[in-house]
């Protein structure tokens, strides 16, 4: 059930899984999907107030010192590391101990993300009117019990691949929920102006997981079984439940949300998202950047542990090593728009992003360094996905009204990851027919492509984003 590792995602800090790279790109969250003082950041930092929803009060407290905020972190803290032990440990039991075929993780991964496609548009809406902090955690309680499944099934002997399938569009059905719900809450958590800074401090988090989570990973794998390595996952998302539960929100229903028609509703969140001239741009690159990357990224666990013969440990620690990068990439975020500028800083981390997918590829023709290939590779998507996440996410966060958030987010969630599991089937009759190596050099080529959306739009003719919708 991986999510692309090195490509743009449409969130930061969420609660999909991500193969280890703070991604995607929204997904996700393998190989590149912190903590950063954004209060005194002078450009993504100076978030307005939206004009339908009051700010939380205390606006002067440190999130440092907001135990509200603190409580909710922490949870989502351990779910993402228990996320990252997942997305090493499932690859692993499909791959090795069931014998996958390339087709079947093909299906596994399609299976995984489909909900996107299938129900990402309704979910915003559904979504918008509803408690968005009590969708998360019915969402945490499906996942804790679907996954809880798996060791289950191994445990009795009976477990197949369908097993896996169904499970995986069970989780998949529950991250769309928990996700457009995960980013549109953060404006009822904290302050407008802390907006970015709390954005920072759920994707340092993201990262430290993606860091710790393969080698915790790949160690339980090894002593305890593939199998039995998920009920830590299992257990993650349990105390990331019990951790929302005792989250307070500022949220407030509003009335004439329940009085219009779901397709309205839809409508409106789309026409929101594409009527503006930044986020079509970066929805396009986004999009096609996820559909190549899933080419490459469903078959990463066969490439790697089959076609380079790298073992589980070897896997677990290129994860972390991209993670790191996607970590220095959030500490950097700062700097690198003080330097860059915010809207220049989308289209140059899409270059650096889409260029390195190149090298996936061409570690296949230099077995002998492959390692350390994908190593780099990783490391340099990692840290150029995360400037580009952090600061779109941001911006969409800063510019849409409140009533708008939960449809904004699906409407990009349903077109970016909607592509993925078109992909991942598409990768697994490409690597069936034609090789891996092979669908690792059309998703390379396709990403550097997914790039031209943002290089030839408006980002290079102004140093900052837009503060408001009007603008």
């Amino acid at each position: 059930m991986t999510t692309p590792a090195a490509a743009p995602s449409d969130d930061a800090g969420s609660g999909a899984t991500r193969d280890g790279s703070g991604l995607p790109f929204e997904g996700s969250d393998a190989i590149a999907s912190t903590e950063i003082p954004y209060s005194d950041m002078p450009i993504m930092g100076e978030a307005l107030a939206h004009e339908d929803g009051a700010a939380p009060e205390n606006t002067g407290r440190s999130l440092w010192r907001d135990g509200n905020f603190l409580t909710m972190w922490s949870g989502q803290a351990l779910a993402q590391l228990g996320s990252q032990i997942a997305e090493l440990a499932i690859p692993t039991l499909a791959v090795i101990l069931l014998n996958a075929s390339e087709l079947e993780v093909g299906f596994l991964n399609a299976s995984a993300v489909a909900a996107f496609l299938l129900v990402g548009l309704p979910a915003g809406a559904w979504v918008d009117r509803m408690r968005k902090r009590h969708v998360m955690i019915v969402a945490d309680g499906v996942r804790a019990l679907a996954l809880a499944v798996l060791p289950l099934l191994w445990f009795l002997g009976s477990l197949e691949m369908w097993h896996m399938f169904v499970v995986a569009a069970i989780v998949g059905i529950a991250n769309v929920f928990f996700d457009v719900s995960y980013q549109s809450l953060v404006p009822s958590l904290v302050p407008a102006h802390q907006i970015a800074e709390a954005n920072g401090k759920l994707e340092s988090t993201a990262q430290v997981a993606g860091i710790a989570g393969p080698a915790v990973g790949g160690w339980l794998v090894g002593v305890l079984t593939a199998p039995f390595a998920i009920l830590a996952t299992v257990g993650t998302y349990v105390l990331g439940l019990i951790a929302l539960l005792f989250t307070k929100d500022t949220e407030h229903l509003e009335p004439r949300l329940e009085k219009g028609s779901l397709a309205s509703d839809i409508d409106e969140g789309l026409r929101w998202v594409f009527g503006n001239r930044y986020l079509k741009r970066i929805v396009a690159t986004t999009a096609v950047s996820n559909f190549f990357s899933t080419l490459s990224f469903t078959l990463l666990p066969i490439f790697i542990l089959r076609e380079l013969g790298l073992s589980v440990a070897n896997m677990g620690l290129i994860f972390s090593l991209a993670a790191v990068g996607g970590l220095l990439g959030a500490m950097s975020v700062k700097f690198v728009i003080a330097k860059l500028g915010e809207a220049p800083a989308i289209p140059i981390s899409a270059i650096g992003f889409s260029l390195t997918a190149l090298l996936l590829p061409v570690a296949a023709m230099v077995p002998s360094v492959a390692f350390a290939l994908l190593i780099v590779q990783g490391f340099i998507a990692s840290f150029t996905v995360l400037v580009y996440n952090i600061t779109q996410v941001t911006f969409r966060q800063r510019i849409t009204p409140r009533h708008l958030l939960g449809r904004m987010n699906a409407s990009i969630r349903f077109v970016v990851w909607g592509v993925m599991p078109i992909s991942a089937l598409l990768a697994g009759f490409l690597g069936d027919q034609f090789g891996v190596v092979f669908t690792m050099w059309v998703g390379a080529v396709g990403q550097v492509v997914s790039a031209l959306f943002v290089i030839f739009g408006p980002f290079w003719s102004t140093r900052e984003l837009p503060a408001t919708a009007d603008a």
